[in-house]
């Protein structure tokens, strides 16, 4: 899996083949018809129409957002699942909506299908992603900044540290100079420098442009690989992780949140697309039980959650209480 990305390449073995669908070969334009499918609310097989509304969107979502816009209706269920194009090919994948109610409002995001080819190719050849690293902290550039440093404009990113020993320091890029190209390309802000560099394989050499005092510059840097997260991380990191992954939730000892009461877990934050939030739990529901077994902290929930993933469960049983009122809730597994 890639967490930068949010996508992941499954490895299945079978006797035969499977049908399956095409990325498209040709990047998506604005205005393009588009067909979402998905499984809306658990309505399988769900399909619905729109049009590209923008691309290059930047949501927030991490350091290397380059999301398609699409009008086309995507709900809870959706993520995941295909965007195609009217030739039957894939542009994009499900990914993630803009909605104050939580439903559609016709705002919807799609990894595009050029990004993902890149990150399965990688997958599935060495396991994991290599991205270009330079070792540099960039900030935008402010039109307050621009007027100090006597840039005409606010496109580029400016190096506010370099790391020791980096690609970037051994290459001669300097604080305070504003990487304004690379091989040639122009770079509109801070995150498109980070976008076209991590683009790059680790080794090439790369043409910088920089503005220094006054002057544009071409400076020569190999490139190095940014460095991955950490298979063994700190116990308090993994607990933190593994509390956010289990079902899709974040879980708080009741005793520790007020009027909770002394039993169970009050779910702090519920993952948008996570089989939780489609089984129809909130955030402030109290999980009295899993497998009909008490819990009251976290890592009770994920024991026994592991121990029913073992056990090759589809779902796992909770009993929850919603304003004062007890029920039991099936949540998928994944």
């Amino acid at each position: 899996m890639d967490p930068q990305t949010d996508l992941a390449l499954i490895k299945v073995s079978a006797s035969t083949d499977f049908p399956y669908v095409r990325f498209a070969t040709e990047v998506s334009r604005i205005g393009d018809w588009v067909l979402v499918v998905g499984n809306p609310f658990g309505l399988g097989g769900t399909v619905t129409a729109g049009i590209v509304s923008a691309r290059g969107r930047d949501i927030g979502a991490g350091p290397y957002d380059d999301f398609i816009q699409i009008d086309a209706p995507v709900n809870l269920g959706n993520s995941g699942g295909p965007t195609f194009n009217v030739k039957g090919e894939v542009i994009g994948v499900n990914t993630a909506i803009f909605s104050p109610s939580g439903g559609s409002i016709g705002v919807a995001f799609d990894i595009p299908a050029e990004t993902v080819k890149l990150v399965i190719e990688q997958l599935r050849d060495k396991g994991y992603v290599t991205r270009g690293w330079i070792g540099v902290e960039i900030q935008p550039v402010t039109p307050a900044i621009a007027d100090a440093l006597g840039l005409k404009n606010t496109e580029g990113g400016l190096i506010a540290q370099l790391e020791p020993n980096s690609p970037a320091a051994k290459g001669g890029i300097e604080t305070g100079d504003v990487i304004t190209s690379v091989n040639g390309q122009a770079v509109t802000d801070s995150r498109d420098l980070a976008r076209r560099i991590a683009a790059i394989a680790p080794g090439t050499s790369t043409k910088i442009g920089v503005f220094r005092y006054g002057q544009e510059k071409t400076i020569i840097v190999t490139l190095g690989e940014l460095p991955r997260t950490s298979a063994k991380p700190k116990a308090e990191e993994k607990e933190a992780r593994s509390e956010a992954s289990i079902l899709g939730l974040k879980l708080a000892p009741a005793s520790a949140v007020s009027g909770a009461g002394d039993h169970g877990v009050v779910i702090t934050k519920i993952s948008p697309a996570s089989p939780a939030a489609e089984s129809g739990l909130q955030t402030g529901d109290i999980i009295l039980q899993v497998e009909r077994r008490a819990v009251n902290t976290a890592a009770d929930v994920r024991r026994i959650v592991e121990e029913v993933r073992t056990q090759s469960k589809r779902a796992v049983l909770l009993r929850i209480k919603r304003d004062g009122a007890m029920s039991f809730v099936a949540v998928p597994i994944t």
